[in-house]
């Protein structure tokens, strides 16, 4: 698509401009003649996985067992339909039929056989393909192909578990939770909740809501929790993201929560009640005891005033 592109733009031209000793006609053969032998060539498509704004590793696999001198080969890096990401011309690299977006972003390891993507963003997620061309004798011929997918990958923050209530956590009513992470890609698989209480433990997973922001690509997740706990025991709820693939999980800070029920308040009821009478009993005793030395003490000492 790119070729044609490219011709279609110039089909009024006689003859294509060179470029170094090289046209865009010359390029566009040169995958068009890569193609062809694309199915008889390639072996596997390799998945390599880069972190977001880090260099991204993409090797050729090419073993080069006849040790062919690197200034007898042409090599093309290309992705999807024909973008042209990286030029190798008989040992020297050339940028002038380049995609714009990978101008001063990429270099050749001509002794890995190994490109280096500088900077590599969301958009540069694709499949890549090497070309190898020998010069021989005649025409150049294509010698190795090899393809790969790149991944990027941005890590998500910790999950991190709010309160959406407000007022005091009694028995027997619901508690709403909420449990969110962002700044991550791809896009993950699953978040779900873990609530152990004593010696037993159940997971839920309910909707998550996932956001994506529309400049950095990269996405937001929320997941709430409606749900009753026992009263009287310790209950620990926690959070988990699933990345899926390879890329692992992610789990939230516990949070402990322990509500005391009715029949607990209705004990410490009833064992404050009787205390508090017995207390009042005895000062009402002690009053009167007290009251009562008072009334003695003031007779005797009339009757002391009247002899």
């Amino acid at each position: 698509m790119a070729c044609f592109l490219l011709l279609k733009a110039v089909k009024h031209t006689e003859v294509l401009a060179p470029v170094h000793g090289k046209s865009i006609m010359e390029v566009c053969i040169f995958f068009l003649y890569a193609m062809i032998f694309l199915p008889g060539i390639v072996a596997s498509v390799h998945q390599v996985k880069s972190f977001l704004n880090h260099t991204a590793y993409l090797s050729c696999y090419f073993p080069n067992s006849q040790k062919t001198d690197i200034k007898d080969l042409r090599i093309f890096w290309q992705k999807g339909d024909g973008e042209v990401v990286h030029e190798v011309y008989y040992g020297q690299e050339k940028h002038d039929n380049l995609s714009p977006k990978y101008i001063n972003r990429t270099k050749m390891d001509m002794d890995k056989w190994t490109l280096q993507l500088l900077n590599a963003g969301i958009v540069d997620e694709g499949q890549y393909t090497c070309i190898i061309q020998h010069r021989d004798k005649g025409s150049p011929k294509v010698i190795h192909t090899s393809e790969c997918v790149l991944h990027i990958i941005a890590n998500y923050s910790q999950p991190e578990i709010a309160w959406l209530h407000t007022g005091e956590l009694k028995s027997k009513k619901y508690l709403n939770l909420s449990c969110s992470s962002s700044g991550g890609y791809p896009e993950p698989k699953q978040m779900a909740w873990l609530i152990s209480h004593e010696n037993t433990t159940r997971g839920l997973a309910p909707h998550m809501d996932i956001s994506q922001d529309a400049v950095t690509k990269l996405y937001n997740v929320t997941s709430k929790l409606n749900i009753t706990v026992p009263t009287n025991t310790l209950t620990n709820i926690s959070c988990l993201l699933f990345l899926g693939g390879q890329l692992g999980s992610l789990v939230s800070v516990p949070l402990g929560i322990e509500i005391q029920g009715e029949e607990m308040e209705q004990v410490k009821i009833n064992f404050f009640g009787p205390l508090i009478a017995v207390i009042l009993l005895i000062t009402f005793l002690v009053g009167f005891v007290i009251l009562k030395k008072r009334n003695t003490l003031s007779t005797n000492q009339s009757v002391s005033l009247a002899v």
